[in-house]
């Protein structure tokens, strides 16, 4: 039984090894997100991080900030989302040979 368990230890310590390396590779990785027709666009890496945000000039009027606030939102939020299907997308092929889903993981 103790082997068993000794085992088992050393898997968990390779697949939590293996997943601070995947999670460090994602961060390095970027996802592009547009609204606006591609007025708009947010780029954020694996890390949930926002890394930029490009903005078309013909989009920016003084008279209408709010709209710009939304394009901006909602590219943001879109990629954000992405990121986060892609990091959990990335970890699910990980976590594929264990046959279970641990909920709440990621």
């Amino acid at each position: 039984m103790s082997k068993q368990l000794g085992n088992l230890m050393r898997q968990a310590q390779k697949m939590q090894e293996k997943m601070g390396e995947v999670q460090k590779e994602l961060a390095t990785r970027t996802i592009e997100a547009s609204s606006g027709g591609g007025m708009v666009t947010a780029t954020v890496n694996g890390a949930q991080e926002l890394v930029s945000v490009k903005i078309d000039p013909s989009v920016v009027d003084p008279k209408d900030i709010e709209m710009l606030q939304d394009l901006v939102t909602a590219a943001v939020n879109e990629g954000l989302r992405r990121s986060k299907q892609m990091v959990s997308d990335e970890m699910g092929k990980l976590t594929a040979g264990l046959g279970m889903n641990i909920p709440g993981l990621f």
